[in-house]
């Protein structure tokens, strides 16, 4: 990624990080152009991440770059304030385009989501289930689909086994199913979880 951004830019200085705890000190320790992040990181989800750097620095552009679908992520993330989202499956240039789209203060939407989002909007049909979870909530339903128990889940957020039992309920009855495993088959029949 180093020798893309260099061959994209004229000059270059990129910072690393391996959890959400050292992306925060690393940008409040120098004045950075942009945050490429991932959804996936330890120490944090990528979306309450995001919110916190946006509290901190809301006028630092941030590209989101993940291994999850944007038809399944993009939207929550731009709503938690990212700029742009591409998948890792993007090709190389796309990262690039994206940064200087969102360095001159733009939004950077991939043309595929463009146009699913503007077929939605054409459509104008009702929102799923799940798209009326919050982000916790969604991240749960996530990880009991994947298999996850309670108390994994918990260990994994950071959260407490009852805070975690209280998502569950939550999902199940916002949703209209009566299991883990109706809610398993839901997020599986719609490629929420692989």
């Amino acid at each position: 990624m180093k020798d893309l951004l260099a061959d994209g830019f004229d000059a270059v200085t990129v910072g690393e990080c391996s959890n959400a705890h050292e992306l925060l000190e690393l940008v409040r320790q120098k004045k950075w152009d942009a945050v490429i992040l991932d959804i996936t990181m330890p120490g944090s989800s990528g979306t309450e991440t995001l919110k916190h750097l946006k509290a901190e620095y809301p006028k630092l552009p941030v590209i989101v770059l993940s291994m999850h679908p944007e038809d399944q992520y993009a939207v929550r993330m731009f709503k938690a304030g990212a700029d742009g989202y591409l998948t890792k499956g993007s090709a190389p240039e796309a990262l690039v385009e994206a940064l200087k789209k969102i360095l001159g203060g733009g939004q950077y939407v991939s043309p595929s989501l463009a146009e699913t989002l503007a077929l939605t909007l054409k459509a104008n049909t009702g929102a799923a289930p799940h798209e009326h979870l919050s982000d916790r909530e969604y991240e749960v339903l996530c990880l009991i689909a994947s298999g996850k128990t309670v108390s994994e889940i918990a260990e994994t957020m950071h959260l407490g086994v009852t805070t975690i039992s209280t998502y569950r309920a939550r999902i199940l009855e916002k949703m209209n199913l009566k299991n883990n495993a109706e809610l398993t088959r839901y997020a599986l029949d719609r490629g929420l979880v692989s």
